[in-house]
């Protein structure tokens, strides 16, 4: 089934804290980061029977990455959005991930930096 054809589910602003850049002052106490997560995912089968063990239990999901994030150290966000991404093609039902995060008051005069990635089950990058 193509990307295109998939349902999706957002997880929006999911805002977490964590030791996250390059420099010695970024190295000493947690910052903002804000994810957002599209999980592409075949949900027909949850649409017809309602029933949670046929859908993707996001929740779960949810509290995997926020448990690896606020115990996190990376000096680049890429590395902390593959992370991420891993945790979420763990679920047998995720096809298909988009990660975006932003890093909140990382440059001057911008409200954030972000980064974005797209990982699919079966393409590992490595």
């Amino acid at each position: 089934m193509d990307k295109n054809d998939l349902d999706r589910i957002h997880i929006k602003d999911l805002m977490l804290r964590c030791i996250i850049g390059l420099n010695d002052w970024e190295r000493e106490k947690k910052q903002d980061v804000v994810i957002n997560i599209i999980l592409y995912a075949d949900l027909r089968t949850a649409c017809r029977s309602d029933n949670i063990d046929d859908t993707v239990d996001y929740k779960a999901i949810k509290q995997k990455i926020a448990d690896m994030v606020e115990s996190s150290s990376y000096m680049l966000i890429e590395r902390l959005a593959q992370h991420v991404a891993d945790i979420c093609l763990e679920n047998p039902k995720v096809q298909s991930v988009r990660v975006m995060i932003d890093k909140t008051g990382a440059l001057r005069f911008a409200r954030s930096v972000g980064i974005e990635i797209i990982r699919d089950r079966g393409c590992s990058p490595f």
